[in-house]
This record gives structure tokens, C-alpha cells and sequence, in this order.
């Protein structure tokens, strides 16, 4: 049995009872965690139900029933007869209330009031349906995370259209790749980014990719294209009230998630999705009305449509920073927004230890810290805590294809950093070991036991059943299990822990990305016939890029010119934030008999030369 070291923080009786967590466990006459679990996803139904009467959801017309599973776990239909906008739950509520506080680098905190962000989400509606959009077109964001673009993502819903996201840290073939999978009418993108005191072009990649027309924010000169239109003449005076009416299946927001092939899964949102974003939030991170999150993100990754849900379905505010999300100007930021709860990577924290970025910040609003995204480094996690008075951090690993997470934390259970202490309210898993039996002690791959509402139920640009479900085991019990990915190890006392992936993805500063999309962007580097991505973390933690290399006529060749030209390659074609740790050539790359490369080989081999 593993020894587990002493919990950093453990709540008090007073504190517990306070808990979103509390009330839920007295609806369903739960006498421990543990109970309150195991009814939450016996009663699936139930659950769902008080989760959505607790967010006072909105609906066109009051489904029939919370789900109908008569067609199997693979294939449940959630609040069937129901129609909905999502967007009408987002700014419902006090008109007078905050939304949304944003700050420029360099520049003063604003807000923006729930009602200022209904009336700015009607304008974009009305202003898409002048441009000829409909109900059912693709609307693509190429933007930061700024008070735009969530009135931007929340405005298209309104008007029935399914927002197309890419992250504003892609290059231009990559938005191409992405658009051709997810076409769209229109793109939203701004003139340039400010990211640690440079300018980084967005518009200028817009037209590198030669996208549809393009609507640009803060364009301070004549636009490269005659199609594209300026946001001030996009933008109408008089906005709409009217929501589009949708049902729970219908698409609100397209996603991308890395597969193993190269082509990244293209994974359908519906209106349903954002309950499990605000369930988890409500539930796990306990969220209340009039809080204020902090979490440096994006709208093209699912972290982002996650904080706007998860903040104004619990009519609590989002704070949105635009700069350098480490060093003085953004501990300031965190502490003068009033944060109670602060979203994190860890590479991020590890980077906020280095440059004290909280050095002389008051704190002290935090009741909770959230990290997504990579395994985390416990004595970094220690480090967060001590900065709010030793408050815990929530460990929340899902994914864009959950809406959430399938395993968290929560409040109510003391907090060992870097482990899991919960699995999440409405779902379950089991951990296999590679004879596909059941571990209750030790490492192996996650499967998850559907239904749950926020798992996804299409792809674009796959076989769903073939992604997720052909070739899976069966459960201890004979059930239908999901493919995952994740390996964990189980701990004692009800904890677990990371230990990356079981397939060919990684995590890169908390962006999922698989080996092949790697390995396909560096073909075209002179002197190499083949790659192999991997990615490592020695003595846990973030991981670390490395690329094994087969050279053309230098096995041996200089590591540190190639190391260089790799690094240039991935910046100008895939994505500046992945950093190589190392490149290390190699004769041949191991394969097995089908002529698969050995990953899990290259990876054994690299950590024991360290």
C-alpha cells in the first residue's frame, strides 16, 4: 500500500457545512462523500435534475423527463422533448450585477454588468443575421479571451449558430486544417494580440489562412481584404431579445481535440453541455453567486467556453486578463478582481514561483485554487496554496469531449497536492490493468461508465463508436465502458494520481496534442527521414517535449542546429507555446511487428539515461 503524505489542508466542520456540497448532500440524504457519490450516479436522473434547478436554467418548453436511456449508455437521449438556448441561462439574472472584469496589460480594470453583456449578445445576433447568417451556421473565433469575445460566443448562440473555436496561439495552417474540417461563414479575429509587451499578428494570420470573410476588432488601418468588415460596421445600434429556440442535441460550439492520427477530432458542444460546466462548478468547485474566477485561457480551448459557463450559470463573474499571464502586473490583476477562485496549469504555477508573481499580493478572497490540463508537481501546488493562506487546490482532469472533468476534487475533503480526492458527481470510471482487469491498488488506464451529460455523442470528422467504445473491455459487471486515455494510479483513503497518457497524446502548457500532428509538422525539416514524439515528466509533473529523430546522412548529426530548426518549424506551423526539451537522434525508431512506433519504448529509454 502506497504511504500518502499528510493533507495540506483539511476543512473544518463550520466550512463544510457552508458547501454547495452540503446542500446537495441533504437533498439526497447523503451521510458521507462517498454516499453522496455513489446516489449521483445511481440516480443519474436525479441528480441531473437538482443540478439543473440549482443553476435556475432557462427553457423554451420544460422537457418531458431528464434522460431516457432505453437506447444504452452509448446512445442516451438528455431532457428529451426540451427546448432551449443556452445563452438565455448566461444573462439571466441581475441586470446590475458584474459579468465580466477585464484588464489590458498596462492599462485600468473595467466591467462589464450582466446586463450590458445581454444587451452587447444581442447586438452580435442581430448583427449576424444582417450579415445573412441562419440558425445552424458555423461562426469561427479566432480571438483572446476578452469581454468581446464572450458577448461574440454568447451572441451566436443566441442567433442558433455553432461557434467554430481556434486558439489565437495557431498559425495559419493549422486554422486552415481546422476550417476545413468545421467550415464556417464568417470569422471574428482582431488586429493583433499583446502577449508579454509584443504585438502578435491574428488578423494577418486570418488572411494567411485565407479564410472566409473576416470580422476584425481594433483594426487601426485598411483591411487586407475587401470581403473583411471592420467591428464597428459589423456591429448594429439595436440589438435582439429573441433567442434562437434549439434542443438539447443541437450544436452550440465546435471543438478540437487532438487525436492520434494527426487530424485533430472535431467535437460538437450541444446546448446541453455547459449543465455539466456549471454542475462541476457549482458542485466541485463551489461556486457561488457573486464570485469572481480567474483563469488564463482561450476561447479555441475548452477551458474557455468552460469559465463562461461555469462563472454566469452560477451568476458569479469572470475576470479576463490580456498580456503576460506571469509577473507583477498579473498578481495585481488576480488580487485587485477580487478572485475567490483561481484557475491554473501547472507549468503556469511553476512559472509564478520562479518570478514571485504574487510577491506583496493580498490574496486572501481565494477560497479555492482549480489545476487542468497536466500532472501536476506537488511542491509547486504547496507553493499556490501558501500564497492564499494555505487554501486547497482542486486537481480537474477531464476533457473536451466530457465538458468537464470525470475525476476533481472537492472542498468538503482535505487537499494532498497533486491528488485527486473525488470522482465526479454524476459519472464514474474504473482503472484497468493491461490484462484488462479491474485495479484497485496501483497504475492503469481509465475507461469511463457512461451515460453522463457533458460526454460527447458525435464527432465530425470520426466514428464516434469507433473513437470511443469498439474495442473496450467490459466493465467489472458486465458494463459498457468508454475509452479514455488517462493512466492513473490509485491511492489510498478514496486519492489518485496522474501518470500522463496510456495513447500517443500529450499535454503541452496544458494543450492537448498528439504525437502525429507533431511528427507531421516536422516532415519537412532538412536532414530528417523520421520522428518520434513523446513526452516525459522526470519526478512528475508537467511534460516535457522530446523528439527522437532517424537523420538522412548524419545519424549524429549537430542536435543543437536541429534542435533549433524543429523549435522554428513547430512556432511558424503548429503552435509557438510547445517548447522541444530535447532531441535525441537515433539509428532506427523501435516498431512493433504491425509497424507501429514504440512510444512507450522511447520513452523507458530516454528516463533511464537521466
Amino acid at each position: 500500500m502506497n504511504h500518502l503524505p499528510e493533507p495540506a489542508w483539511v476543512p473544518t466542520e463550520e466550512f463544510i457545512s457552508s458547501t454547495n456540497i452540503a446542500w446537495l448532500m441533504q437533498q439526497a440524504g447523503a451521510a458521507s462523500w462517498e454516499e453522496l457519490h455513489a446516489w449521483s450516479v445511481t440516480h443519474r436522473d436525479a441528480y441531473w435534475r437538482r443540478a439543473i434547478e440549482r443553476l435556475g436554467l432557462q427553457f423554451q418548453r420544460l422537457p418531458d423527463r431528464i434522460a431516457d436511456f432505453s437506447s444504452g449508455p452509448e446512445h442516451p437521449e438528455w431532457l428529451p422533448g426540451a427546448r432551449l438556448n443556452i445563452a438565455a441561462s448566461c444573462v439571466k439574472g441581475e441586470p446590475d450585477a458584474i459579468a465580466i472584469l477585464h484588464q489590458d496589460e498596462g492599462g485600468a480594470m473595467k466591467r462589464m454588468t450582466r446586463g450590458a453583456l445581454a444587451e452587447l449578445s444581442g447586438r452580435v445576433a442581430a448583427g449576424l443575421a444582417r450579415l445573412g447568417c441562419k440558425a445552424g451556421d458555423r461562426i469561427a473565433l479566432f480571438l483572446p479571451m476578452s469581454a468581446e469575445a464572450v458577448a461574440i460566443y454568447l451572441g451566436a448562440i443566441q442567433a442558433g449558430c455553432a461557434v467554430v473555436g481556434i486558439a489565437d496561439s495557431f498559425c495559419p495552417p493549422e486554422i486552415s486544417v481546422r476550417l476545413g474540417i468545421a467550415p464556417v461563414s464568417v470569422v471574428f479575429t482582431q488586429e493583433s494580440v499583446l502577449r508579454g509587451g509584443k504585438q502578435l499578428p491574428l488578423y494577418a494570420s486570418v488572411v494567411a489562412a485565407a479564410t472566409p470573410r473576416a470580422v476584425v476588432l481594433e483594426a487601426s488601418s485598411a483591411l487586407a481584404r475587401a470581403e473583411d468588415i471592420t467591428w464597428g460596421e459589423f456591429l448594429p445600434e439595436e440589438g435582439t431579445t429573441t433567442f434562437a429556440e434549439g434542443t438539447p442535441e443541437d450544436a452550440i460550439n465546435i471543438l478540437f481535440s487532438s487525436g492520434t492520427t494527426g487530424e485533430p477530432k472535431a467535437i460538437p458542444w450541444t446546448h446541453a453541455t455547459p449543465i455539466k460546466c456549471g454542475a462541476d462548478a457549482h458542485f466541485h468547485h463551489d461556486i457561488r453567486p457573486g464570485d469572481v474566477l480567474v483563469w488564463p485561457t482561450n476561447i479555441g480551448w475548452m477551458m474557455g467556453p468552460w469559465l463562461i459557463f461555469a462563472s454566469l450559470l452560477n451568476r458569479s463573474a469572470m475576470a479576463l486578463w490580456q498580456g503576460a499571464s506571469a509577473g507583477s502586473a498579473f498578481g495585481r490583476f488576480v488580487q485587485d478582481s477580487g478572485a475567490t477562485m483561481l484557475g491554473v496549469i501547472p507549468t503556469l504555477v511553476k512559472t509564478w514561483r520562479k518570478t514571485d508573481t504574487f510577491s506583496g499580493c493580498d490574496l486572501s478572497r481565494i477560497r479555492a485554487f482549480s489545476s487542468t490540463g497536466e500532472c501536476s508537481n506537488a511542491d509547486d501546488m504547496r507553493w499556490l496554496m501558501a500564497q492564499a493562506g494555505g487554501r486547497p487546490v482542486i486537481e480537474y482532469c477531464g476533457g473536451t469531449e466530457i465538458g468537464g472533468g470525470y475525476i476533481t476534487g472537492v472542498v468538503t475533503r482535505p487537499c494532498i497536492p497533486g491528488t485527486f480526492n473525488a470522482k465526479a458527481l454524476g459519472g464514474d470510471f474504473v482503472i484497468l490493468n493491461e490484462a484488462g482487469q479491474e485495479t484497485k491498488e496501483g497504475e492503469g488506464e481509465v475507461f469511463l461508465l457512461p451515460p453522463s451529460i457533458g460526454l460527447s455523442l458525435s464527432l465530425l470528422n470520426r466514428d464516434h463508436h469507433q473513437s470511443y467504445y469498439a474495442g473496450c473491455p467490459e466493465g467489472p459487471h458486465g458494463e459498457v465502458l468508454r475509452r479514455h486515455g488517462d493512466q492513473m494510479k490509485t491511492l489510498p483513503g478514496g486519492y489518485w494520481s496522474a501518470h500522463g497518457r496510456a495513447d500517443d497524446t500529450m499535454n503541452l502548457s496544458g494543450i492537448k496534442v498528439s504525437s502525429a500532428e507533431i511528427e507531421r509538422t516536422l516532415q519537412a525539416v532538412p536532414g530528417v527521414i523520421e520522428t518520434a514524439a513523446i513526452a516525459v515528466a522526470p519526478g512528475g509533473g508537467p511534460d516535457q517535449l522530446v523528439i527522437y529523430v532517424v537523420g538522412a546522412a548524419q545519424p549524429r548529426a549537430d542536435t543543437r542546429a536541429l534542435h533549433s530548426a524543429m523549435q522554428d518549424r513547430i512556432k511558424h506551423r503548429l503552435n509557438p507555446l510547445f517548447k522541444i526539451h530535447d532531441v535525441v537522434p537515433i539509428d532506427a525508431l523501435p516498431r512493433t511487428a504491425s509497424n507501429k512506433v514504440m512510444r512507450r519504448v522511447l520513452r523507458d529509454l530516454y528516463l533511464s539515461h537521466l
